[in-house]
């Protein structure tokens, strides 16, 4: 009796794995797995175990609770306006100068904009960040429910992506704490959609190949509507009672002839035809209004907090002005 207990039980424990699903490591994975192996033909056995070794960090989403664009613009701003980082910009457009201007003129970018935003995002690729890409995206997919939704699509986006378009295996790419890579720190959608192997070798290496950085983030500006030329922001005065419109976003939709019927004026010759809108930064010494147009717009593609591009934009004016005694390079 005692064995044909023991039979039944251990018949049952074999049967069970072939009836009863595989418990998920993370919430939601196996669906992920099911969506990846279908657009991809990649093996769901491969994927799942690349998700399983994926940590929850809960660094990563203190990280994500407190970005620094939650500061005011007078605590932001010296964060990236520093003699050594402007330093750094120069004597990094001065010993790359070709490859920066050839990329530039590529894709009618200023230079001064491609070597800011690596400058802003990575001091210049020296400061990549120490997640582990996968750990991120997994942590804010999964476990940050707030912004899930386009954490997920990051998260299938570096699964489905080419071996070509990565610069190792998954599992070893370090990041940001969101899960950006490289020295102009794309996500996986964007290394996907804007990423370009300017070295030609076969490869997108946002790492290691400075020609492909600087002309994917020189590309990602393009593609968004970069306007060769034109201004990024000019500083307005207020007069004693200015009428504004709501502005909710940073799309250009007034002329500045009609600000300067509102009371605000440029603090430094621009068309007055030219569209802009205007934003209000928290200054050292009380409110600072500022003229925006075209090209803020598209540096917010890139992020899209004011602190970020009105940063970006300051650091190569500082730059230009050092290699040419210009604020432009172009």
């Amino acid at each position: 009796m005692f064995k044909s207990l023991m039979l039944c039980f251990c018949l049952a424990a074999c049967a069970l794995p072939f009836g009863v699903a595989r418990a998920e490591t993370h919430p939601g994975e196996a669906a992920l797995v099911r969506e990846v192996a279908k657009a991809t033909g990649k093996s769901p056995k491969a994927l799942t175990a690349i998700l399983d070794k994926a940590k929850m960090q809960q660094s990563i989403i203190d990280a994500m609770n407190r970005p620094a664009e939650a500061k005011p613009w007078r605590d932001y701003r010296p964060i990236f306006m520093t003699d050594k980082r402007i330093g750094e910009g120069v004597a990094f457009y001065r010993a790359n100068r070709a490859l920066v201007d050839d990329t530039a003129r590529k894709y009618g970018v200023a230079p001064e904009i491609i070597v800011a935003i690596v400058g802003v995002e990575t001091s210049y690729g020296k400061v990549l960040g120490k997640y582990k890409v996968i750990d991120a995206l997994v942590t804010l997919a999964f476990y940050y429910p707030k912004r899930a939704p386009f954490f997920r699509e990051q998260l299938k986006a570096l699964l489905m992506l080419p071996d070509n378009h990565l610069a190792g295996p998954i599992d070893t790419l370090v990041g940001s704490y969101a899960g950006a890579q490289g020295w102009g720190q794309f996500m996986p959608t964007s290394i996907r959609d804007w990423g370009v192997d300017a070295d030609g070798n076969g490869h997108i290496d946002m790492r290691n190949s400075l020609p492909d950085i600087l002309a994917s983030v020189a590309n990602y500006f393009a593609k968004h509507g970069w306007e060769a030329g034109g201004p990024v922001a000019v500083r307005a005065q207020p007069d004693n009672s200015p009428e504004l419109p709501e502005i909710t976003d940073f799309v250009p939709r007034w002329s500045l002839e009609q600000f300067m019927a509102w009371g605000f004026a440029p603090l430094q010759h621009t068309d007055p035809g030219r569209q802009a809108t205007v934003v209000r930064l928290d200054g050292p010494t009380g409110d600072e209004y500022w003229f925006t147009f075209n090209n803020f717009l598209v540096i917010t593609k890139y992020n899209r907090s004011p602190l970020y591009a009105m940063a970006v934009n300051q650091l190569a004016q500082a730059i230009a002005m050092q290699v040419r005694g210009s604020t432009v390079l172009q």
